[in-house]
């Protein structure tokens, strides 16, 4: 009898361990790579390096767009930048990010928008270049492009 509660106690003692070790265990990430940089180019406000950040899941997607290069001439609110960020689907067609998301930002800070919300499918594969980020700041539409394909590449959607 004592035999059959150690091994009763020794297969609770396994399972519990188990399911703990799961519970703690990384996420898998479903978007490769989770980050990229561009090089943007916002006309007569200016351009250089941005990074681009994406996280997924299910169907749902976020994106994240910062840069030191590309800074804010005035003080912001937080979420008082109305963003749209296009980004190119490979095979043709586009995939839209938008909201009004962003850090309060001091005047001359590096600018951050997002996380921008949108709507992916299974081996979608994005990418900026040939895309845009449109930010509307106090009435004014500023309009970001990228000069070139992102690195190391697109964002493919699991």
């Amino acid at each position: 009898m004592r035999a059959k509660r150690i091994g009763t106690g020794a297969a609770l003692t396994a399972g519990a361990l188990a399911v703990a070790g799961l519970a703690f265990a990384p996420g898998a990430m479903a978007v490769t790579p989770g980050s990229a940089t561009i090089t943007a180019d916002c006309g007569t406000f200016g351009g250089g390096a941005a990074t681009l950040t994406a996280t997924q899941s299910g169907t749902s997607a976020t994106l994240t767009l910062s840069s030191t290069a590309i800074t804010t001439p005035l003080a912001l609110s937080a979420n008082s930048i109305k963003s749209t960020l296009t980004m190119t689907k490979a095979g043709g067609g586009t995939s839209v990010f938008s909201g009004t998301v962003n850090p309060a930002m001091a005047a001359g800070s590096a600018v951050t928008v997002g996380p921008l919300p949108g709507t992916v499918a299974a081996g979608d594969s994005l990418d900026m270049y040939g895309g845009s980020l449109k930010m509307v700041i106090f009435g004014i539409t500023v309009t970001c492009t990228a000069t070139a394909n992102q690195s190391p590449g697109p964002f493919v959607f699991d």
